[in-house]
C-alpha cells in the first residue's frame, strides 16, 4: 500500500517536471507548489522519525537511523539528525503537526516552535500551541519570530534572560595575521553591540559610497551606474571600518562620546502587547538593557494617552521632530507587506494621503516605508490606469 502511495506521489512529480515550466511561473502556482513542497517535507520528516524508532536500519548494519539516511539518501549527517530529532518532536506537538502536513505553515516556523518548546516551557507549550500556530499561519515569518520571541519571554523568563547572558558573555574578536601579511577579522556581538557598531558602520559606509559616486558621475557622465564605482559593496565595508578607526584616533581628549539611545515601547502587558525591541527589530529581554542603562539615553514615547506626542507642524510638508519620532516608534518597518528592507535607520516618513491631496503632516497620517516602496507609491500615481 506504502509502495502504491508512493508511486502516485512519483507520477505526480514526474507529470511537473514535463510539464512547460512557463506554465507554472504564475504567483498562484509558485504559492501551490510551495504548500505541497511543505506537505512532502512534513510527511518525510513524520516517516523518518518513524523509520529511526522501527529500528529497521540495524539490518543493514548502520549504528543509527540519522546514519542510514545519510548513507542511503546521499545527504549530510547533520541534516539527517536534525530530521529524525524534528520528527520526534512533532510528537509532542499535535498541532504544529497537523497544520504542517496540511501545509499551512512551514518547515521553518516548525523548527522554530520546536525550539521554543522546552522542559520548562512545555506545560505553557501545550496550553498556546493553538495560537502560536495560528500566528505561524497568519503573520510573515520575521513577525512570527518576534512574536515566538515574546511567548518565551513570559514562558520562562529566566530562561531567556540566562540564554541573553551567555549571548554577551559569548562575544568575541579575533584579529590575526595571514602568512602573506593580510588579516583576518572574525568576531561575534551581542544584538545591542552589533546594532552600534553596524550603524556606525553603515553610515560611513553610505557616506564613502555617495563618494565614490560623485567621483564615477565625474568620469563617466550621466549613465553612471554601480558596475562604475570604484570599490565594490565589500572593499566600501573593509575603508568604511578603518576609517572608524582612524576618526577614533583623531577624536579630541576629553570630547563627549555618542551615547545609546534606546526606544522602548511600552503597551498592556498582553501576549500580543509586550514589546522590547531594537530599531532593526531584534528582540531583546528586558535584562539585555540593565548593562547599558547608566550610559544610555531612555526616550518614552506613549500613545493614545495623557502624554500622547504632540504634533508639532501641522502644515509642513516633511514629517520632522517628535512627529516622525512618532511615526519611527510606532511602525518600526516599511509599510508594504513584501518589503524585506532593514530598516534601522535608512528610512523615510512620508504621508498616507499625500501632500498634495490636503493630507496632514500628523502621526495618524504618516508611515513609515523604505526609500524603494516609497518612490514605487509615487510612480504607481503616475501611471495610466489600465
Amino acid at each position: 500500500m506504502a509502495v502504491g502511495v508512493v508511486g502516485g506521489v512519483v507520477a505526480a512529480v514526474d507529470a511537473l517536471c514535463a510539464a512547460d515550466v512557463a506554465l507554472l511561473a504564475d504567483a498562484e502556482s509558485i504559492m501551490e507548489l510551495h504548500r505541497q513542497y511543505e506537505r512532502l517535507t512534513a510527511v518525510l520528516t513524520v516517516a523518518s522519525a518513524a523509520f529511526d524508532a522501527g529500528g529497521a536500519w540495524a539490518a543493514d548494519g548502520a549504528r543509527t537511523g540519522p546514519a542510514w539516511l545519510a548513507g542511503r539518501c546521499s545527504m549530510p549527517l547533520a541534516t539527517a539528525r536534525r530530521r529524525v530529532r524534528l520528527g520526534r518532536a512533532l510528537r509532542h506537538m499535535p498541532v504544529v503537526a497537523e497544520a504542517w502536513l496540511a501545509g499551512e505553515v512551514g518547515e521553518s516556523q516548525v523548527e522554530q516552535l520546536a525550539a521554543a518548546r522546552t522542559d520548562a516551557t512545555q506545560t505553557a507549550f501545550a496550553r498556546d500551541e493553538e495560537m502560536l500556530v495560528g500566528h505561524a499561519k497568519d503573520l510573515p515569518y520575521r513577525h512570527f519570530l518576534r512574536t515566538l520571541a515574546y511567548w518565551g519571554q513570559m514562558a520562562d523568563p529566566d530562561g531567556v534572560e540566562d540564554v541573553a547572558a551567555a549571548v554577551r558573555d559569548g562575544r568575541r574578536l579575533h584579529l590575526s595575521q595571514g602568512f602573506d601579511g593580510t588579516w583576518f577579522l572574525d568576531g561575534v556581538l551581542d544584538p545591542i553591540s552589533a546594532a552600534i557598531v553596524e550603524s556606525e558602520l553603515r553610515r560611513i559606509d553610505d557616506e564613502l559610497f555617495r563618494a565614490d559616486w560623485a567621483e564615477a558621475k565625474a568620469r563617466v557622465g550621466e549613465g553612471v551606474c554601480l558596475a562604475d564605482l570604484a570599490r565594490t559593496p565589500a572593499q566600501r565595508r573593509a575603508d568604511a571600518l578603518v576609517e572608524m578607526a582612524r576618526r577614533s584616533h583623531a577624536l579630541a581628549a576629553g570630547a563627549r562620546l555618542p551615547e545609546p539611545l534606546f526606544t522602548v515601547l511600552v503597551d498592556y502587558p498582553t501576549f500580543a502587547g509586550r514589546m522590547c525591541q531594537l530599531a532593526n527589530g531584534s528582540v531583546l529581554t528586558p535584562g539585555s538593557l540593565v548593562p547599558w542603562l547608566g550610559e544610555a539615553w531612555v526616550e518614552r514615547v506613549v500613545f493614545d494617552g495623557p502624554d500622547r506626542v504632540k504634533n508639532v507642524g501641522v502644515r509642513r510638508r516633511i514629517f520632522t521632530g517628535a512627529t516622525r519620532r512618532a511615526v519611527e516608534a510606532r511602525d518600526r518597518e516599511c509599510f508594504h507587506p513584501l518589503c524585506d528592507a532593514d530598516m534601522g535607520h535608512d528610512h523615510q516618513v512620508d504621508h498616507i494621503q499625500p501632500w498634495a491631496m490636503g493630507g496632514l503632516t500628523v502621526d495618524t497620517n504618516g508611515r513609515l516605508a523604505c526609500a524603494f516602496h516609497n518612490r514605487d507609491r509615487d510612480r504607481q500615481r503616475s501611471r495610466p490606469p489600465p
